[in-house]
Parts: structure tokens; C-alpha cells; sequence
């Protein structure tokens, strides 16, 4: 029967034409937005020096796209066009209403369009999908040697971590291609009659024949390629995960002999294929298909199960001690523990008054403030105007002021947008005028105001010291010490911007409206290098276009020298440089050289480093901390953190600086990038002296040393001397927070006597108790030093039992908290007016021993009240100190004169931190009736309850003045109050509470 005659359905010319034009509107504006987007970064990079980067990158995705684009729409238009000339000349119609035919009839008329347009569509989609593997190439590309082989087949891990991945995303492509292609000819060969499915069994043309059994050929061929690296993926293996990755013995002994086997039979099966499109009998192709499929069943999986069901499990210990101990040595290799300092400490639960007082580096230094509650003491003392602003949670960092190493708590008084009100949020002044921050702000970390009679003192709260361009010493106002040395104190990139947050500065003086810069000097014009240049009409549009907003293309305040500042975040300025780092989460600002600097610790990655473990980044680095970035839960078992990178925060130049010159995959994209990272050598020794130990690789490494520090497989299998990082009984300030809904404590910079050195380092520290328990096990600490950069010490505890365990955070924490004398400071705590916060609880080695530290701070239930810091617990072995100074804290738990003597500084200079008052001078707790005659105490109870509703009245209007006042003579009466009370018995420690 004749095949019915093809269905026209021709568009008229004026509709063609309507369609073509929507066509290039539509193309145009998504082309358009890319290349708008694409021109502005490349502006941007030119600023920051880095266009290499740019066009490295963009090439890289430009030639991935056209190479697998290429590869699979080429490959599928050789698979139709084949299809197509071997079609059958004469094609049988079922019937009258055979829906091929009416399909046929369609394609054949536009044969063009589907034979062209079908394989460029399908090109365009698997390009755009190749283009972001682009690191994986280059990785490839230039590649370098680890100088470390794996265990099992000698290879170097450079093999594993450049060659392996490209060659697993090349295979894959290739899978792709062939399927792609085979579906092709497939659907081809039935709409042009190739293949009939109607009579007994249906029929199949020689050519559709042998063309989709060459297809499937050349699949199994590459099977048998995959079966081959497959091999040397099995070091990668999760068979066992969580409790170790890599080969496992029924990988060694079963799987990986099956993939050879699997591989010798792929050839036979691939060769059985070829030779079936020649021959008229489809049975060998048939033959070999099954056959491929029961030896995959038969020997990749049944026999690997039976052998570990069977054999291994019954002697697991045994078995995959091999396994187990690459597997710790690959992981301690990849994560850098391979040089940990283990020392065992006594943990003793007494110490005499002496044993503290000759610990001077460590308890002069206690740091009583805490970074992540006080932002907003920071806003209100010295973030002065309303547009100023502070992160959530500050930075801790140390430096030598007047011959002394302090570590103070600091933090960059940025601009804040969001805090712009009323007219300030018009165009002009949200863009032009208020676009800089203005000060270094640093808070002693371990000292408070000692002037609390000064009428220029907030009353004791915290004394910040602000380095701007009207104090660029950062002076204190009430003594005449010198302070931090900021030469040029204006902060453009900072952490509050946010993508939108572009400024325009600059410009010609009189044109320009002035930038905000103090309350003197409101006409500032930006002299940095920082900034895009907005002097030509085209630059104008581009980035009207970019932002939407006609404004820059036409406000008259935009001239010669006018330029815009964008993507000013820090963190997304080093990204975008480097976009194949990974971030830590936490910048902190630094002065060096008399500028801001913010420092971003950047680290390279792997998840492919043979039988080490792997680790969820996002897990891992997860902890009560707020106001920091959040990583992504990557897969990775490998890290270095190879690089310092640095944004100046006047100018926004970003800066490379490498840690190990050495380091593998740094010196791999060193290659692919020349001359964008900086040998260690140009580290001037004043930035080297704010390098701080990263607190994300930090915490990774505090996660799998709480198992990788057991010395032999069947410990390690056996899990019993596995640590936990401990919960933080201190999350949100909550008294009534449960150990079942807090996060990981986070690490505690300190600076303290390195553990075994006997001299103050900056430090960060970590508790580590035993496995799912509460008792301390370990103590961890890593130097921030320059001297030992990167060191870890762990004090190993001797095994808890009875009278000789030591409490871990939790514990000490419940202790704290049924204190009889805390559970009765009533006006203090248990006031309906106040908000008590607990701040961080430190673990300090002392006295061969453990010493907790937690200030205590207080806040008004007001909008625009801040944290006080109120009292200091302290807790060594059952002993516990409360109290309103470190000193008292520290003297009722070893004895009077302890506290004074031990925070004494020593002879050698090391610094002294003492507070000689509290943040706040204290109130006691609710005094009882006084069952005797004593006029004095009468008189100061009286007087204590006087200055507490000055107190109230003072906050509660906003006056610091009276605020002080009103303190000082809280302070004064709370003085006569102890003074005149009988003098109480000492308190003993509540006994531990059930399950704490």
C-alpha cells in the first residue's frame, strides 16, 4: 500500500517573519543579560588585577563546551545520518491511520531541521552541562606529583587526585555519547522502517542491524575501560562507612579480582557484538548480552556478598585490620594530623594556692570577654551614628601594644545600609554619601575598664578603643596608653555589604556630593585605587543596566573620576579570584602596616585521596557559633588551608599569599594560574604575626582526631577509646538549654601557656570527652604562633574512674547553674527586668589540672540595652568560684590572695589581664532581713536599692551619664554591703546533678 501524501502545514510569510523576530528578541535578551554580566566582571577582575583568572576560566568553559558539544551532538548526527541513507527504499503502511506514516511524512519534509536541529539542541544541552566541570580538566592539565604512593598498587597519589577524576568524567561523557547515539538510530531505524515490530516476532534491517550492534559494541568496550579504573576506584570504597573508607578485604579479595574477570569477558562480549552486525543470526550478540549480565550479577555481586557475610563479618576485626590501619594512616596523612604532640596529664582535681599562682602565663591571660555576645555593646559605645553597624559575632586577634602581647576582641566599624533611615535611604545618600565605615575597634579580651569613677567611662562595661581618623592611635580616653596604630582607618569592602550594596565615589569636588566621613568632615572624596571607573557614557549604561537604575546613567553627581565599588563582601572578592578554594567561614580584620586588612584563610580540597575518610565539610564545621558563614556539606578527604588570602578594606585589593609552598594541588592551580598566589617569602612578618590557625579546618580536625588518635586497628575497630567533641551547654545563653538540642562548642582562641611548652601562645582550644559521655577525656590545642604555626598538642587524660574523672563542659556547666550562691543572686539573675547570658565556657590547662572559665553578662529588656558583663565563675576539680571579679572567683576556689597573685604579670613581660573591677559593678543578691541590729547593713541595703532604680531610670532614658553615675554608687553600696554582712562560711560545690 502507497504511503499517503505528506500534510503541509506552511506559515505564512508575514507569521515567519513575526516568528523570527521573537526568536532574535528572545535570544538577544538572554544573550544580552550574559554578556552584560559577563562585561561587568570583566571590569571587575581588571580592578583587582586577576583578568587571567577571568579568561583562564572562561576559555576552559568555552572549549569544554565546544569539545563535548561537539562530541555528543556530532556523534548523534553521524548515528541519524546513518540511519537515515540506510533506510528502506520501499516502506509497507500498516494501515490507513499508520501514525508512523503521518510522522514520517513530517520529518522528511523538514529533513534538515530535525537532522541539524535535534543534534545541535542536544550538543548546546550537553555543552552548557560539561562547562562547569572546568577545574577537573585543568586539574588534569597540570597535575603534579604528591611524592606518596598508595598501598595497594604503588601508584602516586597525584594519580588519584588529577588523573583518576578526569578520566571517571571522561568515561561518563563517553557513556552518554553512545547511548545518546543508540537511541538515535534506534527511534531513526523504526520511523524509517529499519525496524517493524508488526509480524511474528518482528523484523530487523540489515543496516539498523549492524549499526546498533556496533553501537553496543563500543558500549561494552567501554565497560570494560570502566571495570578497569574501576580498580583503582575501589580505594575510594564506603563499604563500611561510617566506621572507615577505602578497600575493605572483601574489596581486595573478591571485587577487585571480579572487575579483572568482568573485564576479560566485556572484551569477548564487545568482540561477539561486532562480529553479530556481520552475521544474519543475532543469537551470538544475544548470547554474549546475557552473558555480561550474569557475570556482573554472579561475580561483581553475589560472590563479594557471600564472601563478606560468610567470612569477613565473623572475624571483622581480624579481617580488616589491614584495611583499617591505611585507612588511619591515609586519613591522619590527608588531614594533617600526622604530627600531632600527645603528652599524658595528671588531671588532677586539687591544686595547691602556689601550682596557680606560678601559672601566670595562663590565668594572667583568662579572656573574660566573649566575641559572640557583644556586637551590640560594640554598636552602642562606639558605633556612634545610626548607619554604622558591627557582625553579629567578632573576631578575636592579639597584638603588642606598648611592649605587651595582648589579645583583644576587634572588629571593623563598617557601613550598614540596613540601618539607613528615613531620607538617608533616598539614591543619592544610600550610593554616594554613606559609603564607608570609619574605624578599628579592640576590646582588651582579658581586662575591663579599670576607671569606672571616670565620668568619660561607661561604668565599667568593656572599654573599646576606636582607631578613626579623629583618633588614629586608638587612645583610650581614660588613661593615656597608646593604642592600636591605624594610619588609614576607612573600611569600603567590610562583611555587611551585601551584593547589592554598590558605591559610587570619588569624583570632581563641587560635583560630587561628598562622602560621609565624620561629623567635621561631610565633603570626603575618595583617593584609593578601589573601584571601576564610571568616566565614559558606556560604563554608565552598562552598569544603569546591570543594577536597574537610571540614576547612574543620569545623575549630573556622577563625573570625571567618579568610579562604583562592587562585590565588596571579602569573603566573595577572594572567591571570585580564587574560585577554586574553599572559604573558611570566619574573616577577621588586622592591622597591618598601619591598614585595615581582612584575612581569609582559603583551603584546597580533594575527595578522592585513596583510603582516607571521607568527611561532610558541612557537618563537621557545624557548632553553636552564629554570625558565621555556613559550609556547604561537601565530601571531602583531603584539606590544606594552602592559602592566606588578604582584602584591604580601603581599596579592596585582594591578595594571594601561599602557607605551603609545597602542597600538591596548590602547585597544580599555580600552573594553571601563574603568578596569582605569592610565595610564603613576601609574608611580611607584621601580617605573619595575625595569622590565626583556621577554625573550620580546625574544628574538621578536631572531629576525626576524636577517633584517629588510637594507635592500632582492633582499638579502632573496637571504638571504645573513640572521644566526642562536647556539646556547649551554653548555646543562646539559656540556663534552661538541654544537651539534646545544642550544637558542637565550638574552639576557644586563648592566649595561654602552650600545653608542654611552659610559654603564652595564641592558641585555639577544644575539650574532647569520652565517647557519647560527659567526662573529659582529652584536651586539644593548635598554635597560632608564628614560632610552631599549626602545631597540635593533646593532653590525654588518664582513664575516667570514680573519685579520679574530670568533669567535661556540660557537667561544669549544671554545676554553675544549682550553685546555691547563683541560684540565689537574684537581683542579678532571677531579675524579671534582666536576660542572663552565659558566655563562652573555657577549658584551661592549670596546676596539672583543668580550670573553667565562663563570664556571666546581663542584659535589660529594652530595645537598645547591650550585654554587661556582671559576674566570672570559675571551676577547678568540685571547687567553685562566683563572684564579681576573676580575682574573688579564683580566691574562693584556692584560697585567698590566689586570684591577685596568679594574674600578677611576671617579670619577663608576659602580659597582665587582671580586671581591678567588674564590666558591672555588682548588686548582690536579694539581701535577707536582717534578724540583728546593724545600722550599716540597714543603711546599705537601702542604698543598693536606691541606686538600682537610678540604675533602671538611667538605661531605660538612654543617658550614659547617669547610667555611670548610677553604677558607680551601686558600686560604692554594693562595697558597705559586704563590708557589714557577717562573713559566710566557705561553699562547697553542689554535687553533680543526675545525667550531667
Amino acid at each position: 500500500m502507497a504511503t499517503r501524501p505528506p500534510v503541509s502545514l506552511k506559515l505564512s510569510r508575514r507569521s515567519r517573519i513575526l516568528l523570527i523576530i521573537a526568536a532574535v528578541i528572545v535570544l538577544g535578551l538572554l544573550l544580552g543579560v550574559r554578556l552584560l554580566d559577563t562585561y561587568v566582571d570583566w571590569l571587575w577582575f581588571g580592578e583587582v588585577q586577576a583578568r587571567s583568572v577571568f579568561t583562564t576560566e572562561l576559555l576552559t568553559r568555552i572549549v569544554l563546551f565546544l569539545v563535548v558539544g561537539l562530541l555528543v551532538g556530532g556523534a548523534l548526527a553521524v548515528s541519524l545520518i546513518i540511519a537515515y541513507r540506510t533506510r528502506p527504499v520501499f516502506v509497507p503502511v500498516s494501515g490507513r491511520d499508520d501514525p508512523l506514516s503521518r510522522y514520517r511524512s513530517v520529518v522528511v519534509a523538514r529533513i534538515r531541521l530535525f537532522g541539524i536541529g535535534i543534534p545541535v539542541l542536544t550538543g548546546i544541552i550537553a555543552g552548557v552541562s560539561a562547562m562547569g566541570d572546568w577545574q577537573t580538566v585543568q586539574l588534569f592539565l597540570n597535575g603534579t606529583s604528591f611524592g606518596q604512593t598508595d598501598p595497594q598498587f604503588g601508584i602516586d597519589i597525584g594519580f588519584y587526585a588529577f588523573t583518576l577524576p578526569f578520566v571517571n568524567w571522561l568515561l561518563g561523557w563517553l557513556f552518554i555519547t553512545v547511548v545518546v547515539s543508540f537511541f538515535g538510530a534506534l527511534i531513526a531505524h523504526y520511523l524509517f522502517g529499519g525496524i517493524r515490530l508488526a509480524g511474528r516476532g518482528g523484523q530487523l534491517a540489515g543496516p539498523a542491524r549492524a549499526q546498533l550492534a556496533i553501537t553496543v559494541g563500543i558500549f561494552v568496550l567501554l565497560k570494560a575501560a570502566e571495570y578497569f579504573f574501576d580498580r583503582y576506584n575501589l580505594l575510594l570504597s564506603n563499604r563500611d562507612m561510617p566506621l572507615f573508607n577505602g578497600a575493605t578485604y572483601t574489596d581486595l579479595n573478591a571485587v577487585l579480582p571480579a572487575k579483572l574477570i568482568l573485564l576479560c569477558i566485556s572484551v569477548i562480549c564487545a568482540v561477539a557484538f561486532f562480529a553479530g552486525a556481520f552475521l544474519r543470526n543475532l543469537q551470538l550478540p544475544a548470547i554474549s548480552l546475557v552473558l555480561l549480565i550474569l557475570s556482573g550479577v554472579l561475580i561483581g555481586v553475589a560472590w563479594p556478598a557471600i564472601l563478606d557475610q560468610f567470612s569477613v563479618k565473623p572475624n571483622a576485626n581480624d579481617k580488616e585490620a589491614t584495611s583499617i590501619q591505611r585507612n588511619m594512616d591515609a586519613t591522619r596523612s590527608a588531614f594533617g594530623l600526622t604530627q600531632v604532640k600527645y603528652e599524658q596529664y595528671p588531671g588532677k582535681t586539687e591544686a595547691t594556692p602556689e601550682a596557680v599562682k606560678a601559672d601566670t602565663g595562663t590565668v594572667s591571660n583568662i579572656r573574660l570577654l566573649d566575641p559572640n555576645i557583644l556586637s551590640d555593646t560594640f554598636t552602642q559605645r562606639v558605633g556612634r551614628e545610626n548607619f554604622y553597624g558591627f557582625p553579629a559575632k567578632l573576631d578575636i586577634d592579639r597584638y603588642n601594644v606598648g611592649g605587651t602581647v595582648q589579645d583583644y576582641i576587634v572588629a571593623a566599624k563598617e557601613i550598614k545600609t540596613d540601618g539607613l533611615t528615613g531620607n538617608q535611604t533616598n539614591w543619592i545618600n544610600k550610593h554616594l554619601v554613606y559609603t564607608h565605615g570609619n574605624g578599628f575597634v579592640a576590646a582588651p579580651a582579658n581586662t575591663i575598664d579599670r576607671a569606672v569613677k571616670d565620668s568619660n567611662s561607661d561604668g565599667g562595661y568593656p572599654l573599646a578603643t576606636t582607631s578613626d581618623t579623629t583618633n588614629p592611635s586608638g587612645a583610650g580616653s581614660v588613661n593615656s596608653q597608646p593604642g592600636i596604630q591605624v594610619k588609614q582607618p576607612r573600611i569600603y569592602y567590610g562583611e555587611l555589604t551585601n551584593e547589592n550594596d554598590y558605591a559610587i565615589v570619588g569624583g570632581t569636588p563641587g560635583q560630587a556630593p561628598g562622602e560621609y566621613d565624620t561629623d567635621s568632615q561631610r565633603g570626603y572624596i575618595y583617593q584609593g585605587k578601589g573601584g571601576v571607573s564610571l568616566d565614559n557614557w558606556f560604563n554608565r549604561l552598562a552598569f544603569a543596566a546591570e543594577y536597574g537604575e537610571r540614576n547612574i546613567l543620569f545623575s549630573d553627581a556622577i563625573g570625571d573620576g567618579s568610579k562604583i565599588m562592587y562585590n565588596r563582601e571579602p569573603r566573595d572578592r577572594v572567591s571570585k579570584v580564587a574560585p577554586w578554594l574553599t572559604l573558611d567561614g570566619d574573616p577577621y580584620p588586622a592591622v597591618v602596616n598601619g591598614r585595615i586588612q581582612w584575612i581569609v584563610d582559603g583551603y584546597t580540597t580533594l575527595n578522592n585521596y585513596p583510603y582516607a575518610q571521607q568527611t561532610q565539610l558541612g557537618e563537621a564545621t557545624n557548632d553553636s557559633l552564629n554570625g558565621v558563614a555556613k559550609q556547604a556539606n561537601n565530601s571531602i578527604n583531603y584539606i590544606r588551608n594552602s592559602v592566606k588570602a588578604t582584602v584591604d578594606a580601603y581599596d579592596g585589593s585582594v591578595s594571594l599569599y601561599s602557607v605551603d609552598d609545597n602542597e600538591p594541588v596548590l602547585k597544580a592551580w599555580e600552573k594553571v594560574f601563574p603568578g596569582l598566589v605569592k610565595p610564603s617569602s613576601e609574608i611580611s612578618p607584621e601580617l605573619r604575626s595575625h595569622f590565626r590557625y583556621p577554625e573550620d579546618l580546625f574544628k574538621i580536625q578536631r572531629e576525626l582526631l576524636a577517633r584517629y588518635h588510637v594507635d592500632s586497628p582492633q582499638e579502632f575497630y573496637a571504638q571504645q577509646a573513640f572521644w566526642s567533641v562536647p556539646q556547649d551547654p551554653t548555646e543562646d545563653g539559656s540556663s534552661t538549654t538541654t544537651a539534646a538540642n545544642v550544637a558542637n562548642q565550638p574552639g576557644y582562641y586563648v592566649l595561654a601557656n602552650a600545653a608542654g611548652e611552659g610559654r603564652a601562645t595564641f592558641q585555639l582550644t577544644s575539650a574532647l570527652t569520652g565517647l557519647q559521655r560527659q567526662y573529659l577525656s582529652a584536651w586539644m590545642s593548635v598554635s597560632s604562633d608564628p614560632q610552631d604555626y599549626g602545631t597540635i598538642r593533646v593532653l590525654r587524660l588518664p582513664p575516667a574512674s570514680g573519685a579520679n574523672q574530670v568533669d567535661g563542659p556540660v557537667q561544669v556547666q549544671n554545676r554553675f547553674q544549682s550553685d546555691p550562691r547563683v541560684a540565689q543572686d537574684r537581683t542579678l539573675l532571677n531579675n524579671p527586668n534582666v536576660i542572663p547570658i552565659y558566655g563562652n565556657l573555657i577549658t584551661l590547662p592549670v596546676a596539672d589540672g583543668f580550670l573553667y572559665v565562663e563570664p556571666v553578662y546581663i542584659r535589660q529588656r529594652n530595645q537598645l540595652s547591650y550585654p554587661q558583663l556582671a559576674r566570672v565563675l570559675v571551676s577547678y576539680g568540685s571547687k567553685i568560684g562566683f563572684a564579681s571579679t576573676l580575682n574573688e572567683a579564683l580566691d574562693q576556689v584556692f584560697g585567698t590572695g590566689t586570684g591577685v597573685a596568679a594574674t600578677t604579670p611576671p617579670a619577663d613581660g608576659t602580659p597582665s589581664t587582671q580586671p581591678a573591677k567588674p564590666s558591672t559593678p555588682s548588686a548582690p543578691a536579694t539581701p535577707p532581713p536582717n534578724q540583728g541590729s546593724n545600722p550599716a547593713l540597714d543603711k546599705a541595703v537601702a542604698d543598693i536599692q536606691s541606686a538600682l532604680a537610678k540604675l533602671k531610670a538611667a538605661q531605660q532614658s538612654g543617658n550614659f551619664t547617669d547610667q555611670g553615675a548610677a553604677l558607680t554608687a551601686l558600686d560604692a553600696a554594693t562595697k558597705e554591703y559586704e563590708a557589714a554582712k557577717p562573713s559566710p562560711a566557705p561553699t562547697s560545690a553542689a554535687p553533680p546533678q543526675p545525667g550531667g
